[in-house]
């Protein structure tokens, strides 16, 4: 027989808490624990917990690791030349200093009209809802 003087979760958890727990270390854990319905028409609670665990393997760096790693010991394979950081910033200035426009819209919509104008010439956008 159902309390109906108490929520649910409060017969559930007798005084159990839900939670999200990040752990960043030794392994990179994060967790959801809760209070779910135990099977059966009986209204008790059991803990229940979703989890994602990164655990590095053996002598393996991760990518950043290695890249503080490779530039202490001076090994420039994984960075970008000079030259070529130039030559990529000699691109996109312009197009940064060139005052390119700003179009708001409403949160939850398709974008501003102007995004259709871009898309006109390869057949527009394919949107699952019809704009207003």
């Amino acid at each position: 027989m159902v309390d109906l003087e108490k929520p649910p979760l409060a017969t559930l958890a007798e005084g159990k808490t839900n939670y999200v727990r990040f752990r960043l270390s030794p392994d990179v854990t994060i967790a959801v624990g809760a209070q779910v319905k135990r099977a059966g028409e009986q209204m008790t609670g059991e803990d229940s917990e979703l989890s994602f665990v990164n655990q590095p393997r053996g002598d393996e760096m991760d990518a950043y690791e290695r890249l503080i790693g490779d530039a202490m010991d001076g090994d420039a394979t994984l960075f970008a030349r000079q030259d070529a950081v130039e030559a990529s910033w000699a691109i996109v200035d312009p197009i940064l200093g060139a005052g390119t426009p700003l179009h708001e819209y409403a949160p939850g919509t398709w974008g501003p009209p102007e995004a259709d104008a871009l898309a006109a010439a390869s057949g527009g956008w394919r949107c699952a809802v019809t704009r207003d």
